[in-house]
Formats: C-alpha cells, structure tokens, sequence
C-alpha cells in the first residue's frame, strides 16, 4: 500500500545519522561547555547527591558531554562516544531525574531519556556515511 511505503527513505537514508548526530551532538557541546565554565559547582550538585568522588566525576562528566558532542558532530569514534554519552545521560536520569518524574518542566527524565535514546541508536547505526569515521575507511 503506498500510503504505509515512503521512498524518502531509500533515498534520504545516509542523511538520518548526518542529522542526529549534528543536533544530539551540539546538545552536549553546550551543556558540556556549560560545566567546563562553573565545574566547581557541578561538583557541588554531584557533593549534595552523594557522588564519590565528585571533583573527579565532575570533570569526568564534563569531558564526556564536551568531547563526546564534538566525536559525534564529527563522526569520529562514533560508537564510542555514543556509549559513554548513554552511559551518562542513563546515571543522570537515575540520580537528577527520575525523582522528579516525566516531563521537563519538572526537571524530569523527558530530555535525558530522548539523549539517552538518540545516543544508543547512533552506538547502534555508527555514524553514518558523512563521517570522519567513513572517510577512514575509504
């Protein structure tokens, strides 16, 4: 039935990663840099949830989030910074989040939950063919 097939997807295929990388990836690009600008407070939040360690897991996080967003704008080492991105986004839901249930208003798991799913399909797709990792491979 027509109605239920779309060609848009044999022939716009390789552009679905381009896309979710690029915006996924500035996502933590900004909330990244945002932790690198004030780190000590961040640590302070991971301090009052009783993170070990938190100083530590403070820069940790922030080199994740920042790193991990510029592998994914570039397509590099795609797999990996997906699964560390996944990683973080899922601890994030368990110790922030969920408390405060769904929505985002509430500081809920809403866009936690949507990072975290984006992050696991790009670790799942790879980076698609516009990508540094593509280009390694030619």
């Amino acid at each position: 039935m027509k109605l239920l097939s779309c060609k848009c997807s044999e022939k716009w295929a390789d552009v679905a990663p381009l896309v979710l990388r690029l915006a996924v990836g500035a996502v933590f690009i900004v909330h990244g840099y945002l932790k690198v600008v004030d780190v000590a407070a961040f640590g302070g939040m991971l301090t009052s949830l009783s993170v070990p360690l938190p100083a530590f897991f403070a820069w940790v996080v922030t080199i994740v989030e920042l790193g991990g967003g510029v592998l994914l704008v570039l397509g590099l080492l795609t797999h990996w910074a997906s699964k560390l991105l996944a990683i973080d986004m899922f601890v994030a839901m368990l110790l922030v989040h969920a408390k405060n249930g769904f929505l985002m208003s509430n500081n809920g798991i809403e866009f936690t939950l949507v990072l975290f799913a984006a992050a696991v399909a790009l670790m799942i797709t790879g980076a698609g063919k516009w990508s540094v990792n593509q280009m390694w491979r030619k």
